[in-house]
């Protein structure tokens, strides 16, 4: 469905990503692990076109016809089925849960399945149906990454991209996110995962690549890298 191929990405003189290859299969959960500055949030954001200094190629093959979207504008990414669940969650804390929600709507004009989809996302999280009139900037930490994710599933989207989703959140809430994830993928949705809890993405995660310093170093199915003596010695604390 996704393959990414030979891409670099740059930030001034900095080579951040150093002609990568990696493959999301359609329907799979897919993640990339490594420590802080290896790669992992540059190459989703390249994917997501919010680069400007990039190349290589990123095909991707959706309800539209195959083709690079590398170099295409964000909006017109989000159009052919690719949405990005952005670290730190960036809600937008002046509107209400409801208004964050249909603010991920804002490229579909079918009425019916935008209001199937904000149902889908009201049982997905209870929390925010609860607090459908609610300011984001007033919900927790956890709710405010329900809100996130919800958001970007309002797209319609054929690919998630989630960066860090688990990030600040305390243990129970981390368990809940990625029960969430794996719940997200059993409905239909490939998963594009950048994480830094290793052993969480591992577990849920069907492939995935290990980044070191922008180069792929390791790569498997995700219970095999669970088990691997390098992975556990630098990212599992084995």
């Amino acid at each position: 469905m996704l393959k990414v191929e030979d891409l670099h990405v740059y930030y001034g003189g900095i080579h951040a990503v150093k002609g990568i290859n990696i493959q999301v299969p359609k329907g799979k959960i897919v993640t990339l692990i490594g420590a802080n500055g290896a790669g992992k949030s540059s190459t989703i954001r390249a994917i997501a076109g919010l680069i400007k200094q990039a190349k290589g190629h990123i095909n991707y093959n959706g309800n539209h016809e195959s083709r690079d979207i590398l170099g295409l504008k964000p909006e017109d990414i989000v159009c052919r089925g690719i949405v990005m669940c952005p670290e730190g969650r960036r809600i937008l804390p002046h509107l209400t849960v409801l208004e964050n929600l249909m603010l991920g709507a804002y490229t579909r004009n079918d009425r019916e399945g935008i209001k199937k989809d904000l149902e889908w996302v009201y049982d997905l999280f209870p929390r925010l149906r609860e607090r459908t009139w609610q300011k984001g900037g007033t919900l927790s930490g956890g709710e405010q990454q329900m809100l996130a994710v919800g958001r970007a599933l309002m797209s319609d989207p054929e690919v998630i991209m989630m960066d860090e989703p688990s990030l600040g959140l305390a243990p129970l809430l981390v368990k809940e996110v990625f029960e969430i994830i794996e719940q997200i993928n059993s409905e239909g949705k490939t998963v594009l995962l950048v994480e830094q809890n290793a052993f969480a993405a591992l577990k849920i995660a069907h492939y995935a690549y290990v980044l070191e310093v922008g180069s792929i170093v390791l790569e498997g199915n995700g219970a095999a890298l669970l088990e691997d003596p390098r992975v556990k010695e630098a990212y599992l604390g084995g």
